[in-house]
Formats: structure tokens, C-alpha cells, sequence
């Protein structure tokens, strides 16, 4: 079978790393407007949406890539090696604020940071024979969990969950699943994955804690974060992670949702037919979702079964709106930015999670008040943003929004040279 790029995929990829640099990226973030920020706890935003939309488009993208199920040690070993370098880029985000070495500060101590992060994207980017790559891959995975149990003061609080080791975690079982069951096998998984969290997080009593429930820091999931990865949360958490272990279970079925899509998307039944099952399907699973939420509440952080349903269901139905547009009615030009934006989201992603970081190392005497001192990412924003808005929230958004455009013209360079960066 002739593997062909699906354009809509793309666009809907481009349209989900764009919000998530919006929302992660903004000028200011005492001053955001409410769509762009999660949820408190209960309730989805559109915030909420972009993490789930790329477990999805993962998932869809797995039969694309794999026509032909053919299952093999081969086949095998680059799947564990995409997951390992998934994972291992994941969690090089948590470190690279809390690298220390030689005693160095300042300036010195962002080029060394920088330094060992070229070296860190080069060997989970970078193109080696197999052996290698899984070699460098394990080697990282060995020195992060070294340094994060070894009592080095330095180490010993970071984080070890996070996106991107979540969707290393979900492509993993998903591939899996496509290559070795039916997609009988997978609606089932899915099913008993779904009923199974609910089960758990609503009939189980929390240890030491009292009656199943779902409140912040007292729920079952929480309570096992706080077991097994005690010290090595999300900052400002004590008890729980939201990317953590028991909420990971039910995002798998997003991957699988994803991955019975791109199976649709892989039948020879005609564009109009598949457009038709999954403009059906989109709307079956956002009424689903909105009716288990009635007893077990769509919330993002606890990744319940509810917001699992509801969230596939919307991309879904994006999804089978971009795929008549684009793919059916080849309506593809005014769709070039998203397109651009995505086909080269690892770049983003991996470089969105440094640059902030590496410019509040960058500080100086504040030039306006010279008794304090400001980092550079402030000082681009206060000076060169913020002045020429009057409404604070509006010039937060602006913020985002050249942060965006910076991308956007380096990403424009990378496709018109078709560089394209994978793990």
C-alpha cells in the first residue's frame, strides 16, 4: 500500500501545536483571558482541548504510518526507541532548569544548560543506526532517574511526569495494539479501560483518606502519585501530578479512538463515506462524554473517562471537517500556515520548553528601575508589548500572538527547506 501524507492531519496537528504555543506562551500571566487557561478543577476550556488533541492525532497517524501491520523484532525495536526518545525529551524539560555543575551561575551557567541541551535534542533527534539510537536513548533514561534518586540536592525535587512522556506512553501501547489485535480487540480495550477508571476512581477507598472521590489532592489517583512519585511532582503540587500514574490509563483510550479514526481513514471506501462515519461518530462520542459527565465530571487534570469521550469527540468532528475541506473539496491554500506549523511540531514543542526558561536566566539592572534587577523575557514584554495596549489581557495575548510569529517564520524556513525534525 502507497503511503500518502494526509493533508487535513497536518492542518490539524499545525492548529493544535499553534494554540498550545498560544496558551503556553502568553506576555503575561497575571492577565489571561479565561478560554486561554484550564479549567480550575471541573469543566473544560479550550485550553483543555490541546493535549488530548495530540494524544488523538497520534493515534490516527499510527495506521498512516503502518499501512501494512506487519509485526516483527524490527518493527518492534522502532517503536520502543520513538517511546524511549519521547520520553527521555520529556523529561530533559524538568532538568534543564535544574542543572548544576562546576559551580557556574549566570551566563555561564545558561551556556552550559544550552550546551548539554544541544547535545540531549541531537542524540533523541538526531539520525543513528538502531542500535545506537536505543543505546543513547536508555543511557539518558539511566542518568535522569540516577540523578532524580540520588539525593543530589539539585535534582531531588524534579518532576519526572509531563506531556511528553505521557504520549511516549500512549504511542507505545497504541502501536502496539494496532500491530498485534483487531480493532474488535481495540473498541473493547478502550471500553474496559473507560469502566475500569471510572470504577476505580469511584468505588475504590482512598488509603488513609476515607470514601472514592474526586476532589483535588484526596482522590485515589492522587494518593497513588503521592506513593510512588513522591517528591518528583509538578510544582506547586504536593499529593498529585496531573500527567500522573492512574490518569495515564484512560489516555490511552484517546490514542485508541485516534488509531480506530486512521483506520477509517485507511479503508478503501471512498473520501465521502469516511467523512460521513466520522461526522457521525464526532457528535456520538461529545454526547457520551457529556452524559457520563452527569456522575463522573469531565476534568482534564483527573483525565477522566467522561472527558475522554468528549474530547476525541471534538476532534473528531474537527478532524472530519478539515478532511472534507481540505482532502474531499481540495480546498488546501488558505490552510498553508497551519500546514506549516503542522509538520514540524517536535521542534516546537522541544524548543517552546527551553527558550522561556533560558531567557529569565538572562538578567540585568532593570533600566527603568535600577535597583532591581529583570530577566530578558520581562524586559521584552514590559518595554517592547505591554506599552502599546491598554487593556493588560490584550497585550498578554499580543505577547503570545509575536511569540507565534517568530515561529511561524522559522518554521516557514524549515518547510521551504524540508527540514523536518522526528524522534
Amino acid at each position: 500500500m502507497v503511503r500518502e501524507r494526509l493533508i487535513s492531519l497536518d492542518v490539524f496537528r499545525g492548529l493544535t501545536i499553534l494554540l498550545m504555543t498560544v496558551v503556553n506562551n502568553p506576555g503575561d500571566w497575571g492577565n489571561v483571558y479565561p478560554p486561554l487557561l484550564h479549567a480550575d478543577w471541573h469543566g473544560c476550556t479550550p485550553t483543555d482541548l490541546v493535549f488530548p488533541f495530540f494524544v488523538f492525532i497520534m493515534g490516527v497517524a499510527v495506521p498512516l504510518a503502518m499501512p501494512e501491520k506487519f509485526y516483527d523484532s524490527t518493527t518492534l525495536n522502532k517503536i520502543l526507541i520513538r517511546s524511549l526518545r519521547m520520553l527521555c525529551l520529556g523529561i530533559f524539560f524538568n532538568f534543564f532548569g535544574k542543572i548544576q555543575f562546576f559551580g557556574l551561575d549566570g551566563i555561564l551557567l545558561l551556556i552550559g544548560r544550552l550546551l548539554i541541551t544541544i547535545a540531549v535534542g541531537y542524540a533523541l533527534m538526531g539520525s543513528f543506526s538502531p542500535k545506537v539510537k536505543n543505546i543513547l536513548a536508555l543511557s539518558i533514561l539511566f542518568i535522569y532517574i540516577f540523578l532524580a534518586y540520588s539525593g543530589i540536592e539539585a535534582y531531588q525535587d524534579v518532576r519526572l511526569p509531563g506531556v511528553l512522556q505521557r504520549i511516549a506512553i500512549v504511542y507505545f501501547v497504541v502501536s502496539l495494539l494496532y500491530l498485534k489485535t483487531s480493532q474488535k480487540t481495540q473498541i473493547i480495550t478502550g471500553i474496559v479501560l473507560l469502566l475500569g477508571y471510572w470504577a476505580l476512581m469511584t468505588l475504590i477507598p482512598v488509603p488513609g483518606i476515607g470514601d472514592a472521590n474526586l476532589e483535588k489532592g484526596t482522590n485515589l489517583a492522587s494518593w497513588l502519585d503521592s506513593i510512588l512519585l513522591k517528591g518528583h511532582m509538578y510544582s506547586g503540587t504536593v499529593t498529585w501530578d496531573p500527567e500522573g500514574i492512574l490518569s495515564t490509563i484512560p489516555s490511552i483510550v484517546n490514542g485508541i479512538i485516534g488509531l480506530l479514526i486512521g483506520q477509517i481513514l485507511l479503508k478503501d471506501i471512498g473520501k465521502t463515506k469516511k467523512a460521513t462515519k466520522m461526522a457521525i461518530l464526532g457528535p456520538a462520542f461529545i454526547i457520551a462524554g457529556i452524559s457520563w459527565n452527569l456522575i463522573f465530571p469531565i476534568n482534564k487534570s483527573l483525565w477522566t473517562s467522561s472527558y475522554v469521550l468528549y474530547t476525541t469527540g471534538l476532534a473528531t468532528t474537527f478532524l472530519s471537517i478539515l478532511y472534507y475541506v481540505i482532502d474531499i473539496a481540495d480546498y488546501k491554500k488558505s490552510f498553508k500556515l497551519f500546514l506549516i506549523w503542522g509538520v514540524n511540531p517536535m521542534i516546537v514543542f522541544f524548543s517552546s520548553q527551553i527558550i522561556p526558561q533560558a531567557l529569565v536566566m538572562i538578567q540585568f539592572k532593570n533600566p527603568h528601575n535600577p535597583e532591581q534587577n529583570i530577566n530578558l523575557l520581562d524586559y521584552l514584554y514590559s518595554f517592547g508589548i505591554a506599552p502599546f495596549f491598554s487593556d493588560p489581557k490584550a497585550a498578554s495575548f499580543a505577547g503570545a500572538l509575536v511569540y507565534v510569529g517568530i515561529w511561524t517564520f522559522i518554521l516557514w524556513i524549515f518547510y521551504k527547506n524540508k527540514l523536518i525534525f522526528k524522534v
